[in-house]
């Protein structure tokens, strides 16, 4: 019998818990017998949403916690104060070797520095980044870091860009991705001084396929398959990516409404316009993984629907069906000696 990939979801995180989370994880298990999902947090919400569903009731089980860590908290504290927590109990579970990944909608600060603290960096990682995976022409491309460390230093963006060709090669299928790193032109000599720093770091690195320098307006096209830089320029990236989609989409909707010629038309291109919302959909690829962890943490939007926390769960089958937190740490133990 084949093992079962088994994924702690914090059913308390978000601003659509425990209703949506609950949701995402019954249509996870329903698509997929390779999971078993625990449901952390409290029995007497998480127990009213699930009578809702018909699911296999042996793939799922609740795991409780009596305290929530709300947006507002303070990161450290919380995570020190209240043991109880979901997001305490759920990291918890990874580091006593009960679950295999961890995925919330929660505090984002929590989640990160409970990642640190519970789960543990593999040996030689020295910063743990949060990879999402954003929407292109191509496509998509893993954008690392988006948030978790904004001030980095140029062993850590390389480090960066090994732990992310790892992911895109062996958990989404892409052959010897393109790594670039996010510069204001394509010439090498160009950048502030973390980024002349690292690139030629990782011209030097034989492990990954570095084609140099990617500037924002080429990221859409697809031009790169690993997006390098750190987290606070990764985190204006994705929040501008973020809010250009959704200004684009409501232009498009407010056009199309305009009067009955432009209304016939919608009609006509409602499926194939349906078709590309859907690629261009980040929730599509599930939540960002946090990596260089032992173990996978999962950080998906406050504002998740089941659709991303279901995509969340299922993206961590493969993560863990492919050791990568084994594969990363190999990785750097081959670079160590080089």
């Amino acid at each position: 019998m084949e093992e079962k990939t088994r994924v702690a979801v914090d059913a308390m995180g978000g601003d659509n818990a425990p209703g949506e989370i609950v949701k995402g994880a019954v249509e996870a298990i329903n698509r997929s017998d390779r999971v078993k999902v625990f449901l952390v947090g409290q029995p007497e919400a998480i127990e009213p949403e699930l009578k809702k569903y018909t699911y296999p009731e042996e793939q799922l089980e609740i795991v409780p916690a009596s305290e929530i860590i709300e947006t507002g908290d303070p990161p450290v504290e919380s995570i020190r104060r209240k043991k109880d927590s979901s997001i305490v109990v759920g990291q918890r579970m990874i580091r006593e070797k009960k679950a295999d990944a961890f995925v919330s909608a929660g505090s984002t600060g929590a989640v990160l520095v409970g990642g640190q603290l519970l789960v543990g960096r593999i040996r030689g990682v020295e910063r743990t980044p949060l990879a999402p995976l954003i929407p292109t022409e191509k496509g998509f491309s893993l954008l690392i870091d988006c948030g978790a460390n904004v001030d980095a230093r140029s062993s850590h963006l390389v480090q960066f860009a090994r732990m992310g060709s790892i992911y895109m090669e062996h958990v989404m299928g892409v052959k010897s991705p393109r790594v670039a790193i996010v510069n204001i032109g394509m010439e090498e000599e160009k950048g502030n001084a973390l980024v002349k720093e690292t690139y030629p770091l990782l011209k030097e690195c034989r492990d990954i396929n570095f084609i140099g320098s990617i500037e924002a307006r080429e990221i859409p096209s697809g031009a790169a398959d690993v997006i390098v830089c750190e987290a606070f320029t990764g985190n204006v990236i994705l929040k501008l990516y973020e809010g250009t989609s959704s200004a684009l989409v409501r232009q498009i909707k407010q056009g199309l409404m305009m009067n009955l010629r432009s209304k016939l038309g919608a009609l006509l291109i409602k499926p194939a316009l349906k078709k590309t919302m859907k690629k261009l959909d980040a929730s599509e690829y599930g939540g960002a993984p946090m990596l260089g962890l032992n173990g996978l943490v999962v950080k998906t939007h406050g504002s998740s629907k089941s659709k991303e926390v279901c995509n969340s769960i299922l993206q961590c089958i493969t993560f863990c069906e492919q050791d990568i937190a084994g594969k990363i740490q190999e990785s750097l133990t081959v670079s160590d000696k080089e």
